[in-house]
């Protein structure tokens, strides 16, 4: 584990050995109105469907069900100046869906966004974890 010490100027105890590390997640979404534009969920969303060429391949990647992938997708479509998936329908050479090239360029500019996150959180974290006890909550907590 982080064993760190801090000048007796910073007010802050040392960190021991063996005590469970804490680690800063960062989630990013972007709210438009009242939707969520993009989050973690369709972002990955919009990677499984750009890995697989259709919705319900992705979604059951996903562990969701198809109508909740369709809903997520519709949402991103309206939110978006362009799609950002076209889907084609089904029938006997089959359908599919394809992350548009805009769709590309929403899931590029995203995924910057969350390293740029979590790079920032990351720096802080070091000095964070110092203000936090020796072990974490037991049991069950809200």
């Amino acid at each position: 584990m982080l064993a760190t010490t801090l000048p007796p100027s910073a007010g802050v105890r040392k960190i021991e050995q063996g005590v469970p590390r804490a680690v800063a997640r960062t989630r990013i979404r972007v709210v438009f109105g009242d939707a969520f534009a993009i989050g973690p969920g369709k972002a990955d969303l919009l990677q499984a469907i750009s890995e697989t060429g259709s919705i319900s391949a992705a979604a059951r990647n996903m562990g969701m069900s198809y109508r909740r992938a369709w809903l997520l997708i519709d949402t991103m479509n309206q939110c978006f100046r362009e799609p950002v998936v076209n889907t084609a329908t089904g029938g006997k050479g089959g359908g599919g869906a394809q992350i548009t090239r805009f769709g590309k360029d929403v899931l590029t500019c995203y995924r910057k966004m969350e390293a740029a996150a979590a790079a920032s959180v990351s720096t802080r974290m070091d000095r964070f974890r110092l203000l936090l006890r020796k072990s974490p909550p037991a049991g069950k907590t809200y």
